[in-house]
């Protein structure tokens, strides 16, 4: 892989920064994607194009807004509150989205000719999102290369990592001070450690805590 390009999903947060120093690693070419959807705050896209200039990435932003106008929920709607229904959905759960951003990453893949496609996405610590699952995205996989006929390969490093293991992983990138200090996981918009109450919060804040009680740093 040293010698191919890699676009990375990216939103600038704990996890997709990570995947993005993984890309780093272990492609010669990387480059990066950004969906505009309607998403509770503009600031994602901010810290994502930061993060992007920071690490001298090809940032590209894509409008995808008509996503907002078709499912309702806590990230694209302002006036709903994050819950969890029955199932253990939480409501900022947003249909077909990672369905739409990896099919449009690979049609941007072609264009760039990058055959290498990289997701944040984690079924360990997946907060109950089914289009996070690692069947879906090996069936989405095959689909793809079906769709187009190519051969792309769709690489989820944090796949089977804890959240506490996604904060090692940074660290052995060199990457743990630059992730904590400069992505965004807050739903509420506060980059770096947030506002510490939201349900992303408290993942990054639990995963954070147990590595660094493992590493024997508090």
């Amino acid at each position: 892989m040293k010698n191919q390009k890699a676009l990375v999903v990216f939103s600038g947060g704990q996890d997709s920064t990570t995947c993005l120093f993984w890309a780093m690693k272990q492609f010669k070419e990387v480059e990066a994607v950004t969906f505009k959807y309607g998403q509770r705050h503009e600031e994602e896209i901010h810290v994502a194009r930061r993060i992007c200039e920071d690490l001298s990435i090809k940032h590209h932003e894509i409008d995808m807004s008509v996503l907002s106008q078709l499912t309702s929920n806590a990230l694209t709607r302002h006036d709903q509150t994050i819950e969890t229904d029955e199932k253990g959905v939480p409501s900022t759960f947003v249909d077909g989205r990672n369905l739409l951003f990896l099919s449009f990453a690979a049609v941007i893949g072609r264009t760039i000719n990058a055959k290498h496609i990289v997701t944040g996405v984690c079924e360990t610590d997946f907060s109950g999102y089914p289009d996070c699952r690692d069947q879906f995205i090996k069936s989405l996989n095959v689909t793809l290369n079906l769709s187009m006929d190519d051969q792309f390969v769709i690489h989820t490093p944090l796949m089977w990592l804890t959240k506490e293991e996604t904060w090692e992983l940074a660290d052995q990138l060199h990457a743990f001070d630059y992730v904590r200090n400069n992505t965004l996981t807050c739903y509420n918009g506060i980059v770096a450690d947030g506002c510490g109450t939201c349900p992303a919060c408290e993942l990054r804040k639990n995963g954070l805590d147990a590595y660094m009680a493992r590493k024997g740093v508090m």
